[in-house]
């Protein structure tokens, strides 16, 4: 009979008591302590780890967002790209994750509802903070996070700056033009709304791609994330309407009908709007 494999034999490193392991990298002691079920529900358990892979995530959006506001300030395009086409995919994996949630029934979710108290992922700061680095600011929606003064200083200092697509504006501007003084004021503290000049310039690099294969390639990696942004939100309504029907929502929203306005909102307008004029 043959023995059991052994890696060691191969040169795998077995023992850990001096090392830092896998666990250890990650910190999975302290990740996987992270669970705390308020019900005896079977599926609290499935919605906590959702909502807790989908923060972590939201997290890494955020980073990637972050690198490519310096990339393109530095005018390190390539890299831009780069990170754009990854945000993409995280939102797709987003999506995905919503397969995994519609396996909990109504009957599942009403074991467990009354637990979760007020809370709800409208909540979820980081979900707020992508929003408002994309461009889609309401400062009402600051309100829910007073109450913790280190998130509300981010928020607010997100509102202080020009958003990306702000920034993508301008490096629109700048490269069509030469310059920015025609371009639009930021619109810092209200959803970004389509600007006739801002499309005016889209259409441009649209009608002539060849010329500004740059910008145009710039467009589409927003569009391409925006599509992904927009199926999650999408993914987002019917699973909830699946699980909870229109009941409202444990955070006091109207439930399905608050994410169905939500479903409305246009990150990027001169985008989709300029689409009609080609």
């Amino acid at each position: 009979m043959s023995s059991a494999y052994n890696p060691s034999e191969d040169g795998a490193q077995m023992g850990f008591a001096k090392a830092m392991s896998y666990g250890d990298y990650l910190g999975l002691e302290g990740l996987l302590a992270q669970q705390h079920p308020q019900s005896t529900a079977h599926d609290e358990m499935l919605f906590i780890i959702q909502h807790q892979t989908s923060e972590l995530w939201m997290k890494q959006v955020l980073h990637e967002l972050g690198a490519a506001r310096i990339a393109l300030k530095t005018g390190d395009t390539p890299q831009m790209f780069k990170i754009l086409a990854r945000v993409s995919r995280i939102f797709e994996q987003l999506n995905n994750a919503w397969d995994v949630l519609r396996t909990m029934t109504p009957a599942d979710y009403t074991t467990f509802r009354e637990a979760l108290g007020p809370s709800s992922g409208f909540q979820s700061y980081q979900y707020r903070m992508i929003e408002f680095t994309l461009g889609n600011r309401n400062p009402h929606m600051m309100q829910p996070h007073a109450h913790v003064p280190e998130v509300h200083s981010l928020l607010e200092a997100e509102l202080a700056r020009p958003s990306f697509y702000d920034e993508v504006v301008a490096h629109l501007f700048q490269t069509l033009d030469g310059h920015t003084d025609n371009m639009p004021a930021p619109q810092l503290d209200s959803p970004h709304a389509a600007q006739p000049e801002v499309q005016a310039r889209w259409k441009q690099v649209y009608q002539d791609t060849t010329t500004h294969w740059a910008l145009y390639e710039l467009g589409e990696k927003l569009m391409d994330m925006e599509d992904y942004f927009r199926r999650w939100r999408f993914n987002h309504v019917t699973t909830v309407e699946r699980v909870i029907g229109f009941k409202r929502g444990t955070g006091g929203t109207s439930g399905v009908q608050y994410l169905k306005r939500m479903l409305s909102v246009e990150l990027f307008p001169e985008l989709w709007n300029v689409r009609g004029e080609l």
